[in-house]
């Protein structure tokens, strides 16, 4: 973009020079709050790697469109897939945060056996609506271009086998450090869940080509675990692009 938009919102409608994007009711709230009018610019993106720019040309109390004159394309991150415990829902909540923020290609929960205990968890298809709207509030916070793509819990097996090939890494404190681990993308990274792995569970993303790796000698809360594994990943990953350059 090259002029500065002063708020960005989320649509799915495809994103067209001249054409005029309807924004949400809540949307049209929000523009209110910010005391954006008519003539305003504002950025639209769609969390599939599209953005556009464009002025505000209807404004009402429940309604707004706006209308485009800019559009451009992003290209994806190198894809880091996110295997998260199913777990206390807040907790969730903040690491799905965390995860559009970092660019994660996919959040996919897993029902380990110590996940099953926890209440309130986070499951359902009205949680992972919430996991949704968290995700797109920090993708527009963040000015990112692309939304996870988010799965339904699945059992541990079924988790794996839906993974892509390539890196994989579980994250476990008896695991080498993680600065030693080889990554290449597509990386898959799985979270346990509070008390960690059980060993049968070990033992099969092992023989699915998980490596177990460590971030350090504390014991970590699972989200600050997926998310420190994720910085590191992401920037590792960075410097092997700049230095293919």
């Amino acid at each position: 973009m090259t002029r500065p938009d002063r708020a960005a919102f989320y649509s799915e409608d495809p994103f067209v020079v001249g054409a005029q994007i309807p924004l949400s009711e809540s949307d049209a709230s929000h523009v209110a709050v910010l005391r954006l009018g008519v003539g305003e610019r504002v950025g639209l993106r769609d969390g599939a790697g599209h953005i556009a720019s464009g002025t505000l040309v209807r404004l009402g109390r429940r309604n707004a469109l706006v209308e485009v004159d800019e559009v451009s394309e992003v290209a994806p991150p190198a894809a880091i897939h996110l295997l998260v415990p199913v777990a206390d829902r807040d907790r969730m909540l903040w690491l799905a945060e965390k995860a559009a923020e970092l660019n994660v290609a996919s959040w996919r929960p897993v029902l380990w056996q110590r996940s099953r205990s926890v209440s309130p968890r986070g499951d359902g298809p009205t949680f992972r609506n919430k996991v949704r709207a968290r995700m797109t509030s920090a993708l527009l916070q963040s000015r990112s271009a692309w939304l996870p793509e988010i799965f339904p819990e699945a059992t541990p097996d079924r988790a794996v086998a839906a993974s892509p090939e390539g890196s994989r890494v579980a994250l476990e404190a008896s695991g080498r450090a993680f600065g030693a681990v080889q990554v290449a993308a597509p990386m898959v990274v799985a979270v346990g869940p509070e008390g960690g792995f059980e060993a049968e569970e070990l033992d099969g993303l092992q023989s699915a080509g998980f490596v177990l790796a460590s971030i350090g000698h504390s014991i970590l809360r699972f989200e600050t675990a997926a998310v420190a594994c994720v910085t590191v990943a992401r920037a590792l990953l960075q410097s092997i692009v700049t230095s293919d350059r």
